[in-house]
């Protein structure tokens, strides 16, 4: 019977060629995405980016919603929300509560991760426009895309 499967070229296994292969594809992508799959840095300053222009977002649309001034200022690590109702706006104002119901909204960037130039601070009026009236860019350190508030209309992309 053992004949038999001999003849017929069943096989119940991998050849050393094709192991060989399969170890040599397995370096090449080990080398090529290890690197990148192990730094959290990348990654941790990517998400503080993304806080940041969400939380610019959030500046405007309450500054409109309430129609109230919202003051965003910044520290080397950190963006902070507050606002104020004084003509003209004193800024920094009283605490703006966060989203989720905490008292002061502050963003801190994660260990490493800092904006790569301190932007201006700036705040937007009643109608959601951003001073002073000019273009802001703001530039976190490892994010090659800056997040940018227009000015005149107070859109942040």
């Amino acid at each position: 019977m053992s004949g038999y499967l001999m003849r017929t070229g069943h096989s119940s296994g991998f050849t050393l060629l094709e192991l060989i292969l399969v170890l040599v594809i397995t370096g090449i992508l080990a080398v090529a995405v290890g690197p990148r799959m192990m730094d959290s840095s990348i990654m941790s300053a990517r998400g503080f980016s993304d806080q940041v222009q969400a939380s610019l977002r959030y500046a405007q649309k309450t500054a409109i919603a309430q129609h109230r001034t919202v003051c965003v200022d910044y520290a080397i690590d950190r963006i902070v929300l507050t606002q104020t109702q004084s003509t003209p706006p004193a800024c920094p104002g009283d605490a703006l509560a966060s989203p989720d119901g905490a008292p002061d909204y502050a963003i801190a960037a994660p260990s490493g991760v800092l904006f790569a130039v301190l932007p201006t601070p700036l705040h937007f009026d009643a109608l959601g426009r951003p001073t002073p009236n000019m273009r802001h860019t703001i530039l976190v350190s490892g994010v090659a895309d800056g997040i940018t508030v227009e000015a005149e209309t107070g859109y942040v992309h």
